[in-house]
């Protein structure tokens, strides 16, 4: 990582700044702790009150998280992802899941009008990943590898729109996700007849098998 020496006009602001280049630039991982104050501060050539300031603003817009006692984590990438945790944080998990049914249709609908031959390499190993995931039996993994095979399918859309609001819905659809298999009691919900639709070029297959792996998912919910 690089920082810039900061400048003594409105210091917090370039230090709120450059730490946000540095979130919104992946050069901290999601989730992933971030460099202590004094790290900070010696890399920024500032005080730590400035690197503290600056923190608390990033923690106010939702990227970042401090825990007491353990240190700051990377929370979101945007501020739009951020307003976005904190509206989700309130919502019911049905209301989650009915956005993200509509985001999930319509990506796999312009997916399968949109996507190239390595729209579909992506897609296809992506669905690979979530089918080891699952046989190996392990939570955290599938859910990770599903994620990815939904994000997949929407960077086959090639709507940029879509495709930010769905990396900033990413924290809520994990919260989705989890919840969704618990639901299920660990009941599979096949994707390959999404892939295959995608793949085929036919938008409403594609969007016929979306809805019905959302279907599956809300009744189950609302049953359990």
């Amino acid at each position: 990582m690089s920082l810039r020496t900061a400048q003594r006009a409105s210091l917090v602001d370039q230090v709120i700044d450059q730490l946000k280049e540095q979130i919104t630039a992946g050069s901290w991982q999601m989730n992933g702790k971030i460099p202590t104050e004094t790290v900070l501060a010696e890399q920024l050539g500032v005080g730590r009150n400035t690197v503290r300031e600056a923190v608390r603003a990033l923690t106010h817009a939702g990227l970042l998280e401090c825990r007491q006692g353990d240190g700051t984590y990377v929370r979101a990438t945007s501020e739009l992802s951020g307003a976005m945790l904190r509206r989700l944080k309130q919502a019911e998990q049905l209301e989650i899941l009915e956005v993200r049914r509509a985001l999930e249709v319509e990506s796999a609908r312009l997916a399968a009008t949109r996507r190239t031959d390595d729209d579909i390499k992506r897609i296809e190993a992506a669905l690979a990943e979530r089918d080891r995931a699952w046989e190996l039996d392990d939570p955290d993994f599938f859910v990770e590898a599903d994620l990815a095979f939904h994000m997949a399918v929407a960077h086959a859309t090639h709507n940029l729109v879509l495709i930010d609001l769905f990396e900033d819905f990413s924290a809520a659809l994990r919260a989705s996700i989890t919840a969704a298999g618990t639901s299920l009691n660990k009941s599979y919900i096949p994707h390959d007849a999404i892939a295959r639709a995608i793949a085929a070029g036919d938008a409403t297959a594609a969007e016929r098998a979306s809805h019905a792996c959302m279907e599956h998912i809300l009744i189950a919910l609302t049953e359990s």
